[in-house]
């Protein structure tokens, strides 16, 4: 019997991958770790009710704990900005934004 592969395996490994590297992003990348989680869970599902039909749960396997790294980098950036938004506010976080972004046009010649 030839083995096939469990559905999704690419996709899971690339959002896995992009959660990890896209966190910095004020924890967008939140929804590709949660996705790629969710679809690890359903192709070990499928590999668990015929396991010698399938070749590649390793892939799914370390797609799944990339996006578990993913989950926990976004979760820790969402809780800073959460953090600082609280112990700062919106008004003197946005106000030292604008500073620096004037800063850096009047420093370049702008």
């Amino acid at each position: 019997m030839e083995k096939t592969t469990l559905p999704n395996g690419k996709l899971i490994y690339v959002l896995a991958i992009l959660s990890c590297t896209l966190f910095c992003f004020g924890g967008i990348a939140i929804l590709f770790a949660l996705i790629s989680y969710i679809l690890a869970k359903k192709s070990e599902k499928i590999y668990k009710q015929n396991p010698s039909a399938y070749s590649n749960i390793k892939k799914i396997k370390k797609g799944k704990i990339i996006a578990i790294i993913g989950l926990i980098l976004n979760l820790i950036i969402v809780g800073i900005t959460i953090w600082t938004l609280a112990t700062v506010g919106w008004d003197a976080w946005s106000d030292e934004f604008v500073r620096r972004w004037n800063e850096g046009l009047q420093s370049n010649g702008r």
